[in-house]
């Protein structure tokens, strides 16, 4: 998967777990089925006209579990405090949040997820050809009755606010072990 695409979230559409009346998972996304085994890396630019509060857009990786749950980790862009932060949430139990600014100060970033020799994801902001680390997630890769895995981009409107969010991806790179170069 490369190239461009874009992917619209209709109002009141995101990824929120916070507690058990909090649960949403209902916003698109675009994904390629892999082998967890198999996963090696995934990258993507991401950028929107970010204007409504949680207004996000960006990578995920999604753990569907033989019992029907679902596990997940997803980076991206994310309006809060009226300003657009690079964030990530990894969803075990329950889901965390981490925010950091946008180093441009801008509306768009390159975002990695990165299966690491020891055996932790690695989440990267891409700036040229350097990777500045964002946060590592420790227990994806020890799951071990996943019976699919999604790698792909998601777009998410919490708000009833502004009508639809368009979100902007370039460069899709999904990678897994074996693939050609």
């Amino acid at each position: 998967m490369t190239g461009f695409h874009i992917l619209d979230s209709s109002p009141r559409h995101g990824r929120l777990v916070q507690t058990p009346s909090t649960n949403a998972f209902n916003a698109p996304i675009l994904y390629q089925s892999v082998s967890l085994k198999s996963f090696k890396r995934a990258r993507v630019a991401v950028a929107a006209q970010w204007t409504q509060k949680y207004d996000q857009g960006g990578l995920i990786i999604v753990l569907n579990k033989v019992d029907g749950s679902q596990k997940w980790v997803k980076t991206g862009i994310e309006l809060t405090n009226d300003k657009p932060h690079l964030s990530v949430v990894a969803k075990d139990r329950w889901a965390d949040w981490s925010l950091l600014p946008v180093p441009s100060g801008g509306k768009s970033a390159t975002l990695e997820l990165v299966r690491e020799a020891d055996g932790s994801l690695w989440i990267y902001l891409v700036e040229g050809v350097q990777k500045k680390p964002i946060r590592e997630v420790t227990w994806v890769f020890e799951e071990t009755d996943v019976q699919e895995t999604w790698i792909g981009v998601y777009a998410a409107r919490p708000s009833t606010e502004g009508g639809e969010l368009t979100v902007n991806f370039g460069h899709l790179v999904i990678e897994s072990v074996g693939d050609k170069k």
